[in-house]
């Protein structure tokens, strides 16, 4: 094998291992948009949670856990994705939120079976 062919070899390879990786790293659903949105101030309490993500979501083995500044797990409804969009994740909240600080850790698994998961906070005021 000549260098010339070698190289040219080489650089095939390189490429396509660079293709798969960027297809793996585009193939999970990562967080787009929040609703509240991270480290926001509300004025008035939500009545649901909206996490849009890059790529459809399956709300049957996707969710979160709501917590309060004390580090309280609170109760929410099931999760959903928006009738027009299965990238949007809707989360029914059971009681009206007080003021304060909360965090919500999130967990979802695309259409194409890829889990993520990540964190975000928002205050009500």
């Amino acid at each position: 094998m000549s260098m010339n062919t070698f190289t040219r070899l080489s650089a095939a390879v390189a490429l396509m291992a660079g293709l798969a990786i960027t297809q793996q790293a585009q193939a999970h659903a990562h967080l787009e948009q929040a609703q509240p949105a991270d480290q926001s101030v509300v004025q008035a309490p939500p009545r649901q949670l909206s996490l849009s993500f890059s790529e459809g979501v399956e709300p049957a083995f996707s969710g979160i856990v709501l917590t309060d500044a004390a580090g309280k797990s609170l109760t929410t409804g099931k999760p959903a994705v928006a009738a027009a969009d299965n990238k949007q994740l809707l989360i029914p909240l059971s009681a009206p939120l007080t003021t304060g600080k909360y965090r919500v850790e999130w967990h979802v698994v695309s259409v194409d079976g890829h889990k993520t998961k990540g964190q975000y906070a928002f205050t009500v005021k």
